[in-house]
């Protein structure tokens, strides 16, 4: 039976949609939620559709807002009755037909069609792409057009549902051929469209468009010099494209290409020209072709792409945003030609970079500066002999009367922030590294907020590369920076926050003297105690906190209680979230900070924390077992840090909570992970290492977790796929686990032995490493028949030792069984005189 419209029904959706635009906020409101209830109708799609399509006599704008109702509940369709489901295929297409209908009604229902589409996909719905393709042979150049929207939207949004085959038959097999013969049509909008559609089947490496590769590279040659910018653009997105998946197919082209894509560069378009930098980029990157690139050619076009353009230089001397487009671009391409060519880019480009960097004109020496920025990690070498001069003028532009000017050069001073921090000689120091310290603090108290941003993000470069050639000046330092504390707007101050972190991880301890707890920590504590919980300035303040409590150690002291109770406050907020929905939910990254803030004052006030988590403990210390388990990572990350954190600072308060802790924190041991989870995980084998050495030799408790623990940790050791950095705590976590539980271990040294001694050999001596070599061996100890086969693995690793302690003194004594030394050796060793053991 034919769908049709109930009157009564139909009359109530048209009086929503139209009380739903009312200018009184709360019908309005109401009416929204009403909207939202119909929904639940069987036919409420049906009902659109006819007011969309069908009902000419209501006005257009009613009919749009049924339309675009429509398309956001497109994927109803799929729960509707077999009625409504055609009522709604074959009214959707009514506007293509009504001579009559306007632009918008058609251009409505078109994005109705793609939504439909998408949501049954051309396999439950063909008859819908064999219209869109009839509709391409019209005589009415409006239809064919207003088709072919629906076909490229389509194939953008969707490009492998529509790579499939149906009754037998890829759709593909037509649409391609229909396209390509379109792409010669005389009507620019239709060139453009077909194209479009083509390029789209590039990156998804379509057999029905590859088939047909050589016709289609020569289609988007001939449209190379298309008179219209739009189709341009397409066959710039579509070779750019084909660089990166079949490059052997330009190569026999690639001069013209080449000079194609080059004139695309200067094109007053940004749009066109913004993709053609996307090529240089995809092109510098690709070693083989980059081999036939001419630098000469390529470099200065790039170069002059970097000036801003009269369109993108809005200087805003209040701080404001600049539109970033193409130059960005071209400055990536850059720094890729630059990391492939070094020298060789240099010697291109070091004339016109002057010219630049010296020109009157500021754009000039702008866009000059820009790119000896893009160009420092590539060609430091090479612009070594240069930075003795070109330091000293980029410390002496910081003084120009450009925001723009004085923000990009802190940028590029950043980039060479590894030549001017070298410890070479005290007049190095005086010459670069103090200049340079001192300019960009200079920046940083800059009156433009765009200044000051990139005044602290410099300056955190800077301190990254200086380390504790900076303890000297911090006093001078601190002071700027609390200065800046003092002026900063809200917006900028999560990246001040940022840099006084930094320089708390690279100077440690050094800021734990008096004078500089004095100077820091009255400001910082001052912007605490004015951010209220939900504030998001709360979090960039947390994480400076988590490194400024690390670095302080126990001067951090009497600052802590109010720190400690107000990450306290938010964990607890989070928990309340949970058991009540209805709460507002607060943001996750607080939670994630008030962890990290936590772990921060256990590293730094170690035992002297204790005292602060007993005020708490009940509560909080049952909230980390629920966290080990929380659905996203980064809470589980900081989590298994706060565990590992305290079992070195305060087991005692921890220790009543690890049976729930390690039910949730086992099966976080995957030795592969998804992407987003390896952090966690990280932090989660790492913890299990430190919590077992508190527990002490043999304990029972521990022991029950053993046999789990180890038989997840081998497999993420030999994992060859498992990232690096979870193979090395595993590893060290097995070590430990050996020392303390040898003979529960020691059986599977067959297993593991090569593998472990692989891993931890090249990592540098430190206390984490001892402690898990300890544990290995005594594992020997207990079955030294089980490094049979690893024997020079083992040799190896422990003559890694630069200043093994005394603690590994136990090398000297270690025994190990002849079938061992045999293996070694390379013969049976059986066919050895001598006795049983034998030490080395």
């Amino acid at each position: 039976m034919a769908w049709n419209p109930q009157p009564a029904g139909l009359q109530e959706i048209l009086t929503t949609i139209h009380k739903s635009t009312d200018v009184d906020v709360i019908v309005e409101r109401n009416m929204t939620q009403r909207l939202k209830t119909l929904t639940c109708v069987p036919d409420y799609i049906a009902y659109l559709v006819h007011i969309l399509t069908a009902m000419p006599q209501e006005e257009e704008k009613m009919r749009t807002v049924a339309g675009y109702l429509l398309k956001d509940n497109a994927p109803l369709i799929l729960s509707s009755s077999p009625e409504v489901a055609q009522y709604v295929k074959v009214s959707v297409f009514r506007p293509f037909d009504a001579e009559s209908e306007s632009v918008t009604i058609r251009a409505v229902a078109g994005q109705c069609i793609v939504s439909f589409l998408g949501v049954l996909e051309p396999r439950n719905w063909p008859e819908c792409l064999s219209q869109l393709l009839n509709m391409l042979d019209l005589t009415d150049l409006d239809k064919q057009e207003a088709a072919f929207s629906v076909l490229q939207k389509a194939c953008e949004d969707y490009p492998r549902k529509l790579d499939v085959e149906i009754g037998g038959a890829c759709p593909l097999d037509l649409m391609i051929p229909k396209f390509l013969s379109l792409a010669d049509h005389i009507s620019f909008k239709m060139r453009s469209h077909a194209v479009a559609c083509l390029s789209c089947f590039v990156p998804v490496n379509s057999q029905s468009l590859y088939v047909h590769i050589d016709t289609f590279i020569a289609c988007l040659l001939r449209r190379a010099s298309d008179e219209d910018p739009s189709v341009r653009q397409h066959v710039c997105q579509a070779l750019a494209s084909l660089l990166v998946t079949r490059p052997e197919k330009l190569v026999p082209e690639m001069e013209d290409v080449a000079e194609f894509m080059l004139d695309l560069l200067k094109e007053q378009n940004q749009n066109i020209a913004f993709q053609a930098a996307g090529f240089w980029l995809t092109f510098a990157k690709n070693i083989e072709l980059a081999t036939s690139l001419q630098l000469n050619k390529v470099a200065p076009v790039l170069l002059d792409c970097m000036i801003y353009s009269q369109d993108d230089h809005l200087e805003d001397d209040t701080g404001g945003e600049v539109l970033e487009s193409l130059r960005t671009r071209a400055a990536a391409a850059l720094d890729a030609l630059a990391v492939q060519f070094s020298d060789d880019l240099l010697n291109v480009l070091l004339a016109p970079l002057k010219d630049k960097l010296w020109s009157n004109d500021w754009l000039q020496k702008e866009s000059g500066i820009l790119a000896l920025g893009a160009i420092a990690e590539g060609c430091i070498i090479a612009i070594e002999p240069h930075l003795p001069t070109l330091v000293p003028h980029l410390i002496n532009t910081l003084n120009d009367s450009k925001p723009l000017v004085r923000s990009i050069t802190c940028w590029t001073l950043g980039c060479y922030a590894s030549w001017t921090t070298r410890p070479i000689s005290d007049e190095h120091k005086q010459k670069y590294f103090i200049p340079t310290m001192k300019g960009l603090l200079r920046m940083i108290l800059d009156n433009n907020g765009q200044v000051q941003v990139a005044g602290c993000s410099a300056f955190a470069t800077f301190e990254e590369h200086a380390g504790m050639e900076l303890a000297p000046h911090l006093e001078m330092v601190l002071h700027k920076l609390v200065s800046a504390l003092e002026k900063y707007q809200h917006k900028n101050m999560s990246i001040l926050y940022d840099a006084v972190g930094t320089l708390a991880d690279v100077v440690g301890r050094e800021l734990s003297d008096s004078t500089y707890v004095e100077i820091l920590m009255p400001p910082l504590t001052n912007h605490w105690a004015k951010l209220k919980t939900d504030d998001i300035g709360l979090i960039p303040l947390l994480e400076c906190l988590a490194s400024v409590t690390i670095a302080m150690g126990e001067a951090f002291l009497p600052y802590a209680p109010p720190v400690f109770e107000r990450c306290c406050s938010i964990i607890l907020q989070y928990h309340q979230f949970q058991q009540n929905p209805d709460l507002d939910e607060p943001d996750e990254s607080s939670l994630v900070a008030a962890l990290d803030v936590l772990s921060g004052l256990t590293q730094g006030l170690g035992m002297a924390v204790k005292a602060l988590f007993s005020q708490n403990q009940p509560t909080l210390l049952a909230l980390l077992t629920i966290f080990s388990n929380h659905p996203q990572a980064a809470v589980r990350q900081s989590a298994y840090a706060l565990v590992g954190d305290m079992a070195m600072a305060c087991f005692t308060i921890l220790k009543p909570h690890m049976p729930g802790i390690m039910a949730e924190l086992i099966p976080q041991l995957d030795p592969e992970p998804n992407v987003g989870f390896v952090s966690a995980s990280d932090n989660a084998a790492w913890s299990v290492g430190e919590v077992v050495l508190q527990y002490g030799r043999d304990d029972p408790e521990f022991q029950q977790w053993v046999p789990s623990l180890i038989s997840r940790l081998i497999p993420i050791l030999l994992h060859p796929q498992a990232p690096r950095s979870l193979r090395e705590n595993a590893a060290v976590s097995i070590g430990r686990i050996g020392l303390m539980h040898p003979n529960l271990v020691a059986p599977r040294l067959p297993e593991f032995t090569q593998a472990w001694c692989q891993m931890l050999c090249e990592i540098r001596d430190n206390k984490e490493k001892e402690s898990a070599f300890l544990g290995l061996c005594t594992l020997v100890r207990v079955n030294p028949a089980g490094i049979a086969n690893s024997l020079w693995w083992l040799c190896n690793s422990i003559v890694r030792w630069n200043k093994p302690s005394p603690k590994l003194n136990m090398f000297k004594t270690l025994s190990v069984s002849p079938f061992a030394f045999g293996a070694f050796f390379g013969f049976r060793a059986d066919q050895r005189q001598g006795p049983a053991t034998s030490a080395f």
